[in-house]
């Protein structure tokens, strides 16, 4: 039996400052934004990304105090570019940081607006073999750019 992970909830205090934050300066594609009475959720994933986070008003969201998730891990292809693509958009980010030379050895880091923190590993094979492969990315019925 497979057990994929395909989400975690990040706890955010303001919904839409956070679905800013994440869709136009860090670049997950927002897969949806819902409003029904007193709930609103969102879900945005990463580019290549099997595993998506969900930040809204949900009561399992409302028990985690907004800035408490730490360490979740992104991983690129080539740190350098990614690091500068989020310095380009605005967002704060460590230096980068090789801990080993081999492969995933090279690291970054950076927070979003509530203080959760997000480190980013470069793994240089996903660049010529990603995790998930281009043509199975389609998410909710809909093809998304590559």
């Amino acid at each position: 039996m497979d057990w994929t992970l395909e989400v975690v909830i990040v706890p955010v205090s303001d919904l839409d400052r956070s679905i800013a934050f994440y869709r136009d300066q860090v670049g997950f594609d927002l897969d949806h934004d819902t409003r029904n009475g007193d709930m609103h959720i969102a879900q945005l994933t990463p580019r290549g990304s099997g595993c998506s986070i969900v930040i809204g008003s949900l009561p399992s969201q409302n028990a985690m105090a907004p800035g408490s998730l730490h360490g979740v891990q992104l991983v690129v292809a080539d740190a350098a570019a990614a690091r500068d693509e989020l310095i380009s958009r605005g967002v704060e980010a460590s230096e980068i940081t090789v801990f080993d030379e081999r492969d995933g050895g090279t690291f970054f880091g950076f927070a979003d607006p509530d203080g959760n923190t997000w480190a980013v590993q470069q793994i240089k094979a996903r660049g010529e073999q990603p995790l998930i492969p281009v043509e199975a990315r389609q998410r909710f019925g809909a093809e998304q750019e590559a």
